[in-house]
């Protein structure tokens, strides 16, 4: 129970840092300001108009005792005192009735606080505080008619209250706004931080990262860079050696042909002839390994175009395709037409039917290669995409193969944040599934 009502608390709350950052200051602030006002309100404000309701409430009680025992030079002489000194206006309608229209506002305070005075000493009485902006309309039944009382709206209702309401709006505001303004300057280098390190994570050729924001966001941008730098060492060392391996390979490699062309037994030179050429076979996989990482900038193209022109050039029919739209992805596009290349040759390589589909998705683009061949056992699914690794069946008979066109085109699907994953074919073979975000 406790952990369902923890989850769906969790799936109310924001999930980016800096609504909940917001959230952890304005919440504060929010309940502390309702706190006060409620206080205020009750303790205040009520109390304080109640009292001023009830002082004039006697002051009208009085009026009336004065209507009722005097003479008329006397009242006159109370009512011109009450003008005066109070801001009074009493008059006497003779033969008048009370209104019949209801203008009492129940949820108003000022309404309820002169309703609940008024009620246990007049009995029939009837008051509008919305006909006139300053002032209340009170009238009483006296006698045969009315009695007209006019008295200011600010005998029974403290005028503090707009000044309070601007004090405690004005700063809440204020607070909240400089909040936001310091809230976006923390979230601003964890932001970059995180576009930086999902820029690297495909690959791609970032500005020196320079780390702000507090001294943790510092320094895991300070921590970022030296492992970036890092990696790119330890690539750039991996792509030299392989480069400078595979060049100097092939200068004895050039002597080598030269001398085979001395050779007078025909069927010995052929056969070496043939092993050079493996070699330097071997030796273009190696470079081609090499400069899997090399720098390409990234665009947008038309990844259903580049298919297109890929299976166009091989000119095999056996090569079925299923896209009907265009599909446009951004990455390096030079890159991924080498994996697609290297897939269509191994399939083409261990299989005679092929089949090539590209499907756009919510949140993702699958390509996936089917063939009829031989296939790879479960198994080897992970090891496949090892470089170097090659298993002694199945797809790599080939004696020039070294085990690096599966390896080169994962490097490639996730040097671009995606995913490269085998299964069984319903063709029989292998299917290669890749998924590259949108």
């Amino acid at each position: 129970m406790f952990y369902g009502l923890s989850k769906f608390i969790k799936n109310l709350l924001p999930k980016r840092l800096f609504y909940r950052g917001l959230l952890i200051v304005a919440v504060p602030i929010v309940v502390l300001q309702v706190i006060i006002t409620l206080v205020f309100f009750d303790s205040l404000w009520i109390k304080t108009n109640k009292g001023m309701t009830k002082s004039l409430v006697s002051e009208i009680v009085t009026i009336i005792d004065i209507y009722n025992n005097e003479s008329e030079y006397n009242k006159k002489i109370v009512t011109d005192l009450y003008n005066k000194n109070f801001s009074f206006t009493v008059r006497f309608l003779k033969n008048e009735k009370l209104p019949d229209i209801k203008v009492e506002r129940w949820f108003s305070p000022m309404d309820r606080s002169l309703r609940r005075e008024l009620k246990p000493k007049i009995n029939r009485y009837w008051f509008n505080t919305m006909a006139y902006e300053e002032i209340v309309d009170l009238r009483i039944k006296f006698r045969d008619g009315v009695l007209q009382i006019f008295f200011p709206k600010e005998r029974i209702q403290a005028s503090s209250i707009r000044i309070f309401a601007l004090w405690i709006t004005l700063p809440a505001i204020l607070m909240i706004t400089i909040a936001i303004i310091f809230l976006k300057n923390q979230t601003r280098p964890i932001t970059k931080l995180a576009e930086a390190s999902e820029k690297f994570g495909r690959g791609e050729d970032i500005e020196e990262f320079r780390p702000s924001g507090a001294l943790e966001i510092r320094k895991a941008g300070l921590e970022f860079n030296k492992m970036r730098n890092r990696i790119l060492r330890h690539l750039n060392q991996r792509s030299e050696m392989l480069s400078g391996i595979s060049h100097d390979l092939r200068t004895p490699l050039t002597r080598i042909k030269l001398q085979l062309t001395m050779i007078k037994d025909n069927n010995l030179s052929k056969k070496l002839s043939e092993d050079i050429d493996e070699m330097e076979k071997m030796l273009s996989e190696y470079l081609q390994f090499a400069s899997s990482g090399a720098k390409e900038k990234s665009g947008t193209f038309d990844l259903s175009e580049l298919v297109e022109n890929i299976i166009n050039k091989y000119e095999n029919p056996n090569i079925s395709k299923n896209y009907n739209k265009r599909i446009y992805f951004n990455g390096r596009k030079n890159l991924i037409q080498r994996c697609i290349n290297n897939l269509i040759d191994n399939s083409i390589k261990y299989g005679e039917n092929i089949n090539l589909i590209i499907e756009k998705k919510v949140s993702n683009i699958v390509i996936s290669i089917e063939d009829d061949g031989p296939g790879i056992p479960e198994s080897e699914y992970e090891n496949v995409i090892k470089p170097f690794y090659k298993i002694d069946k199945s797809r790599s008979e080939s004696k020039s193969s070294v085990g690096l066109g599966l390896a080169i085109s994962s490097d490639i699907i996730k040097s671009h944040g995606g995913d490269i994953n085998f299964s069984k074919s319903n063709l029989g073979g292998l299917k290669v599934m890749i998924s590259l975000p949108v």
